[in-house]
């Protein structure tokens, strides 16, 4: 956050500086984000949940048909992973949620119970530390190639699962796009220098209450086109 807002109002009457800072980066980028993913820990950590549900108002304003991923990485027992959803979904709005597997099946079901509200699952990240667990051999395979085969075979009912594959592994990447399942691939990013890489969808793309991932990411390939963009 730039240090002209830290602790300071901004220019928006009664704006407080987490939402302010927010509100820059939206008005610079409404017509050519496809989403934007808030991080929970940044604003539960300062109690300004508040200022994070203004952010997310104030995205549906701007940017209508950008998806709002909350990332949280939610991950426990049925009952608390149903509490979780709620707060993702109704109390902050979110059209989707990234989720821990690591407890399994019933610690993931509750995000994708809904139709028209997506799970982004954690499945080859990019930190130093994924290969501690990921890279471990299951009958043959990585644990992360269970994790998508899993996910892929069982739980993907409504076709409202995504993975999370971190760019700084290509060929884990292109793997998982071939051979490993039938749903997309999106937040890959490069952990040094955050840029994205294409998201990837599957032949059953998910849909959220702003229509299908397809949809919404051949919209904004649009918009960049007609403002002369040809970068993704």
């Amino acid at each position: 956050m730039p240090q002209e807002l830290r602790g300071a109002q901004d220019d928006f009457t009664g704006a407080e500086p987490l939402y302010a800072f927010n509100r820059r980066i939206v008005d610079a980028t409404a017509d050519i984000a496809a989403a934007y993913k808030p991080q929970i820990a940044f604003y539960s950590a300062l109690g300004a949940e508040d200022q994070l549900v203004a952010s997310i108002r104030y995205i549906r304003e701007r940017a209508p048909a950008a998806l709002v991923i909350l990332d949280a990485k939610r991950g426990d027992i049925g009952n608390t992973a149903e509490a979780y959803a709620r707060e993702a979904f109704d109390r902050y709005g979110a059209d989707a949620v990234t989720v821990n597997p690591y407890m399994g099946e019933d610690s993931v079901r509750p995000f994708l119970a809904r139709p028209d509200r997506a799970a982004i699952l954690l499945c080859r990240t990019s930190n130093p530390g994924a290969e501690d667990f990921q890279d471990l051999l299951v009958d043959g395979l990585p644990l992360y190639r269970r994790v998508a085969e899993r996910a892929a075979a069982h739980w993907n009912t409504h076709g409202n699962l995504m993975l999370v594959v971190g760019a700084t592994y290509p060929r884990e990447m292109a793997d998982l796009r071939n051979g490993a399942s039938r749903r997309p691939v999106f937040g890959a990013r490069h952990r040094r220098t955050g840029r994205r890489s294409r998201c990837d969808s599957g032949s059953r793309p998910g849909r959220t209450r702003r229509g299908t991932i397809d949809q919404l990411l051949a919209q904004h390939h649009l918009r960049r086109r007609r403002r002369g963009r040809s970068d993704p």
